[in-house]
């Protein structure tokens, strides 16, 4: 699947460092599968907010005016900590198609990547722009387009980057190892059928 354009409504979440032990609790690796993830996405932190810890803030992801929001907006090194799958994982499950932040770990960007879930970067001026029109304006619609760099909302534009390597995979689908094989599914058992390591047992 060709991943090019991108628009929704965002929420927006601020804080460096976000790592991803807050954004997924290590309890839940223990899945087998990632179905249900989204449930216990930041469940620690939601929890705290819920009880009062924070001062009787409420948890972005609960926050009710950015219920539905598919495009969240983050701070510096956002996804950091230890390299588990399970965050990119419930993030998207929660309905979160791209991330737009000042800037990423290495391995919760690739991650992400693999399953089709564009993180680009903006300089911290224009993520604190965003931040606050999406605040002041929480159904204004934010548009990240791959292809030509760019991210607008609500009268604003700047320029997004995306390493050269994954904008190709992005926008030629090519990160979808998965579905390229099942389109091509005869020619692979094809092949899989003269290996004698795979069919000679």
């Amino acid at each position: 699947m060709k991943i090019t354009r991108l628009e929704g409504t965002a929420l927006p979440m601020r804080g460096d460092d976000i790592d991803t032990d807050r954004i997924m609790p290590a309890r839940y690796l223990r899945a087998v599968t990632f179905e249900g993830l989204e449930r216990h996405l930041f469940e620690d932190e939601r929890a705290g907010s819920a009880a009062g810890d924070r001062a009787g803030t409420v948890h972005p992801f609960d926050n009710p005016v950015y219920r539905g929001a598919s495009i969240l907006v983050v701070n510096r090194n956002f996804g950091c900590g230890s390299s588990r799958e399970h965050a990119p994982q419930a993030l998207q499950r929660w309905g979160i198609r791209a991330i737009v932040g000042e800037s990423f770990s290495e391995i919760f960007f690739g991650n992400s990547l693999m399953i089709g879930l564009p993180c680009v970067t903006a300089s911290p001026d224009e993520i604190r722009e965003l931040m606050e029109r999406v605040e002041e304006r929480p159904n204004a619609r934010l548009r990240v387009d791959l292809e030509a760099g760019t991210c607008a909302l609500d009268g604003f534009r700047c320029a997004v980057m995306l390493p050269g390597h994954a904008r190709d995979a992005l926008v030629t689908g090519t990160w979808d190892t998965t579905g390229m094989l099942l389109e091509r599914y005869d020619e692979v058992d094809r092949v899989a059928s003269r290996l004698p390591y795979v069919a000679g047992f």
